[in-house]
């Protein structure tokens, strides 16, 4: 790197290689950012400049860095410019809550809550938390962030008995709160998927138009088996994956 701020590509293309010129200078960058020496936000030479250096096309600098950007391994930000994206986070599938999980793996989370509201339940929720329909819930919208960057947008449906305060879910993740409140969580029902982000999302979320996100809809049940609440979150699919182990029989 010839400075902090700024990563120019050292690339002795080979051009009767058959590799293409464009994955011989995606493969350096590459490289770079698994081996460490690229940290997270790391700008990168731009294309335009990448070009002219190298003396390759202009489509071929921008299909070097678009397919870093395709891995997630790179992001572009408007006003900014090309740069090495955070590192992404991964999850074990189990019945932990996301901030949880932050703090555990050394990140840094933080929540907005975007709503904390009684509503009476229309049926479908009523019938996902076993109550009457027209009994009252708090619906709770939250965006999470990890490390100052959003994460992750969450519903959750709680029965209005157990819910946590607006208060105790700016301080904790939901499940440290319904402990704090005596609910014992034993098991949870849960889907996940993955779709397009809708604009709303994708603005909030800082992702492009029509950005890739994995869903997750969970139903959380208790020790005294009272299905507590329901949640549907999306997550940043450029940011953030799940894990899960096999086990044969």
């Amino acid at each position: 790197m010839t400075s902090p701020q700024m990563y120019r590509p050292q690339v002795h293309l080979d051009r009767t290689s058959p590799v293409p010129l464009y994955h011989q200078i995606s493969s350096v960058v590459q490289e770079a950012i698994v081996s460490g020496e690229l940290p997270p936000h790391t700008r990168i030479e731009n294309e335009l400049a990448l070009a002219d250096r190298l003396r390759v096309s202009r489509p071929t600098a921008r299909r070097a860095l678009q397919e870093l950007v395709d891995k997630g391994m790179l992001v572009r930000k408007r006003g900014v410019g090309t740069e090495v994206a955070p590192e992404l986070i991964r999850r074990s599938v189990e019945l932990t809550s996301l901030h949880d999980d932050l703090a555990a793996a050394g990140r840094e989370p933080r929540t907005e809550v975007l709503e904390h509201e009684l509503r009476p339940a229309d049926e479908e929720i009523a019938g996902r938390l076993q109550l009457e329909v027209g009994t009252d819930v708090v619906v709770v919208r939250r965006l999470r962030y990890a490390d100052g960057e959003p994460l992750a947008l969450m519903t959750n449906y709680v029965r209005a008995e157990l819910a946590p305060s607006r208060a105790d879910l700016e301080r904790a993740g939901l499940y440290a709160a319904l402990r704090e409140r005596g609910v014992r969580l034993r098991l949870a029902h849960q889907t996940i998927g993955a779709r397009q982000a809708t604009a709303a999302e994708a603005r909030t979320l800082m992702e492009p138009a029509r950005a890739a996100v994995l869903t997750m809809e969970r139903l959380a049940i208790a020790d005294s088996d009272t299905v507590v609440e329901y949640g549907r979150h999306i997550y940043r699919a450029s940011r953030y994956t799940f894990q899960t182990t096999l086990l044969a029989r």
